[in-house]
Formats: C-alpha cells, structure tokens, sequence
C-alpha cells in the first residue's frame, strides 16, 4: 500500500486565509492518522503577485496552530527544492517531454490574436470562447505553422507559451474521495497554457510534477480547484504515471454566516471577526488586519472550530483535542456541500478552552494586561481575580475588561439601577452592612453573605430589594460575578469604603 504522503502547497501572495489553514488541518490530520509524512510546499511560480514575508507568515501560522510539518520548506527533505521557483529546470525538462511526445505545442499568438479569437467565438454564439480543440487549429502555434518556422521563431527568441494538447471526444474521470465519481467530457476542457512566456510553469505543470516527484499519495484542497482536476488527470495520463496518480479530496467552499456566498475578507471585516490566523501587514499598502490569535482564540479551539467546518464524526462530541481529531477524521466524512461559517460557534469553542485552562495560566494573560496599563498586582490577587471571573470570559482579553473594577475604585455608577433602586431603603441597609463588615470573622463570602441578608433583615428589607443597588455601589456595574466573593477579594477596608463613597457621593432622588 502507498504510504501517505500529503502536501500543502501555499502561494506566498498575502496572508494565509482560514479556509487555507483548514486544508493545512485535514491534510496533516489525515498525515498523522496513516503514520504518514505532512509536507509543505511554496506555490512561488507567480513572482508579479509574490509578497514579501508571506512565506513566513505561512509558516509561523501553521506553527501556532498546531500542524507540524515532517517535510518541506524548513526542515527539508529527499524530494527537495520545495519551492517551485526553484525548480524551473524540472519544469522545462518535463514539458520538453510533452512536447516530444506530441501532448503539448508551442504557442506564439500575440494577445491580439487571442482577442481576435475571442471575439470570433462570441460572434458565433459560442458559450466559451477558450482555446483548444475547437480553436487550436486556427491559431499560431506548431501545431498550424511549418516545423521550419517553428525551430525560427525558437530561435529568434520570439515569445511563445507552451499550451497542453488536450485529446478530442474522450471521457475524462476524475475520482474524488468526497464527490464520488466526476466525469467530464475533454472537449469542454481547454488547452491550458503548461510553460508561460518568462520561463515559469503554471500550477496545472508545476503541481503534477511536483506531486509525482515527491510521491504525493492525496491531495487534499479546495472546491475551487475541482475544475482544474480534468486537466491534471489527463497530465498524469499523458506522462504515463496513472499508476501512481493521486487519490483526490475537494473540500467544501467556506460560506458566509448567512450561508449565501463564498467567505471574503470584506465579509469578515464588514462582520467585524478575522480572516487570517494571525494578524498581517500588508507591505504595499501598510494595512494591518486582525488575526485570530491577537483576537484572543487559542489555538486549540480555532482548530476544533474549523475541523467542523465541513466535517462531522458522525457522533454527538464537539470537543476534540487534536490527538481526538487525528483519531476519528476520516476524508468520508467531509460533506460535498458549502458550510457556513459561524462566528459565535468558534467563539464557543474559545470559551470552552480558555474557562478549562488553570488559574495559574489564566492569572498570566491578566498580570500581562494589568502590567501593559502600569498597574501591578500580587499574582495570588490575580489568580483569585480570574478564578472569580473564568465563567464570563470568552476571550483572556476579557479577565482585565470584567476585572478592571478589582483594581480601580468605580469613578461612576449604573444609573438605570439607582433611578429606580436607589432610595432610603437601600441607602440604610448599605450603611448599615458597611458598620457591620469589621465584625465579619473570617472576611469571606459566606460569613460577608450572611451578614448582609441580616443586615437587610434587621431593617425589615428583603435581600433581594437592595442586592443589585450593592453590586453598584461596589464595582460600579449592573452585573458581573458573585458579589460576595468580589469583596473577599477587595478585602474588608476596600469594600467599606467602596460603599461609604457610594453613600456619600450619591443623594436620594427628590
């Protein structure tokens, strides 16, 4: 049985896109299931749309993220180069190789000539207008002109690109682990150009070559691709390498949130949520757009979120560490059919990793924020701060926003809560807890509860009534996590005269 060998083969044209990352997931997923080899190849064949730092940013990316290259651009290998740039000699032997043997020609139209054609076709009322079996015969190309003018303008450095011959009335299949059987008749497919003028080959030659050489056993990638699978199937058929030709997997298209549509960038931006895994600077432009770890997703569940993004179990589990994944993805699984990208799921997943993490580690992202705006806190403070507030945080981000309250006195208070709550009730049962609380032994939130309840009572008030008017008068806020516990952990003096302020700085409506 071939061993699997899987690549991602990246164009370093801009930031990696998440659906990019995705591929990255089921190809070293699949790798590491099968003991097999997950490598990485640069796609740098198009050097008028290469971006400089964009190979490693790929790489980092793919780091962060979990997927650990075997093979490739980093760590190397037996099969290398493995950036297409340099492997232009390799191309050119091979569609030499073509040439020779009558499966692919030489093409010297002018971009004239391709309009003319164009246009002929669309005079006529052809539905495409490409070039290749229907056209190929009215160009200029060696298949038209004498085998004299073809070796002259060879050697006058005349322009020219090297088109694949594709072969007339022939059923082409392409078999697909997700999409079953696809089959296509060769005459709607055209003569791709296989070598360009400047010497570089096009993915459909680079990407045959390469797969073959390196004895690639499945390439996974994107739906957009699967139009391009007939011609790569008919490559592998003419260089004679059908029996090692890979198995093929085209992944569902990434919709957007509202399930209509392919996922953009100006989606996202316009969504407000990241596109990228990590946040990317547009060298030409100096644009920095967000990426998903400076957004605050762990690594660990953007991964869990984006293997459902196409793909199910077949169980009710959600959560999946990657050595889960590893164990239970299976290509058959993935789905044929777009899948919507939702948001608010990944940011469930984020909450579900980051309230499992230790407070310790949760303690460290909010010594970092505090220590970022000049305030320095005991790390036992810290930890009890993000122990209190684990379960209201979907991002770490989120420990400094909700336990900002810890460290600064409130310098105002919810008005809608005292408009309606704020009245003489209320202000002599504060008052009153506020004597109280240095006869609380210990200072902890049952003892601080109990207290209050009986404080309330004593006054003839219901806890309840004066319950919401204390949150405000402590931390400022309408809401946020156990109150009780909150003041265990401004400690008795801060909370008395959190409360005494509150009273003083607050009159009675009328």
């Amino acid at each position: 049985m071939k061993k699997t060998r899987v690549r991602f083969a990246p164009s370093p044209t801009g930031a990696l896109h998440i659906g990019g990352l995705r591929t990255a997931l089921y190809n070293y997923l699949l790798a590491r299931q099968t003991g097999g080899t997950m490598i990485l190849r640069i796609e740098d064949t198009d050097q008028g749309r290469f971006v400089p730092g964009a190979e490693a940013y790929i790489a980092e990316a793919l780091q962060w993220a979990g997927i650990q290259i075997d093979e490739g651009v980093g760590p190397g290998g037996p099969f290398g180069p493995y950036r297409q740039s340099e492997r232009r000699s390799i191309y050119q032997e091979h569609a030499q190789q073509l040439i020779n043997q009558g499966h692919a020609y030489y093409a010297f139209d002018s971009e004239d000539d391709l309009e003319a054609m164009r246009q002929r076709l669309k005079a006529a009322g052809a539905d495409d207008q490409q070039y290749g079996v229907g056209t190929r015969l009215q160009m200029v190309n060696s298949l038209t002109l004498p085998p004299a003018e073809v070796a002259s303008r060879l050697a006058s450095g005349t322009p020219y690109v090297i088109r694949f011959k594709v072969p007339e009335n022939k059923s082409v299949v392409v078999q697909d682990l997700i999409r079953g059987e696809v089959v296509v008749s060769s005459n709607q497919v055209d003569d791709k150009v296989l070598m360009k003028s400047d010497g570089m080959p096009t993915y459909h030659l680079a990407n045959v070559v390469d797969d073959h050489l390196m004895q690639i056993s499945h390439v996974i990638r994107g739906e957009e691709w699967l139009p391009s699978a007939p011609i790569h199937v008919l490559l592998y058929e003419a260089f004679g390498w059908t029996e090692t030709m890979p198995r093929f997997a085209h992944l569902p298209l990434l919709l957007k949130p509202d399930g209509h549509g392919k996922l953009s960038k100006r989606d996202a931006d316009q969504l407000g949520f990241p596109i990228f895994p990590l946040n990317w600077k547009d060298p030409r432009t100096g644009e920095v757009a967000t990426g998903y770890r400076e957004a605050g997703y762990l690594p660990e569940a953007l991964i869990n979120f984006l293997a459902f993004l196409g793909w199910n179990p077949g169980t009710e589990q959600e959560i999946f560490s990657m050595q889960e994944l590893v164990k239970a993805f299976a290509i058959e699984r993935i789905g044929k059919a777009g899948t919507r990208f939702d948001i608010h799921k990944a940011q469930w997943f984020n909450q579900h990793y980051l309230r499992s993490k230790s407070t310790q580690e949760l303690s460290h992202w909010l010594l970092a924020d505090l220590k970022n705006a000049g305030t320095i806190v005991s790390e036992e403070i810290a930890q009890q701060i993000s122990d209190v507030l684990r379960d209201r945080i979907t991002f770490p981000s989120d420990l400094f926003k909700l336990g900002r309250f810890f460290i600064e006195r409130p310098l105002e208070y919810d008005q809608q809560v005292f408009s309606k709550k704020w009245n003489k009730d209320a202000v002599a049962v504060l008052s009153a807890f506020a004597d109280s609380l240095p006869s609380v032994n210990p200072y902890t939130a049952e003892p601080i509860k109990a207290t209050f309840e009986q404080t309330a009572a004593n006054l003839g008030v219901k806890p309840g009534q004066v319950l919401q008017v204390l949150r405000v008068s402590v931390t400022g806020q309408a809401s946020g996590p156990d109150l009780m516990k909150s003041m265990e952990i401004l400690g008795r003096d801060e909370t008395i005269e959190r409360i005494r302020t509150c009273i003083r700085s607050t009159p009675l409506p009328g």
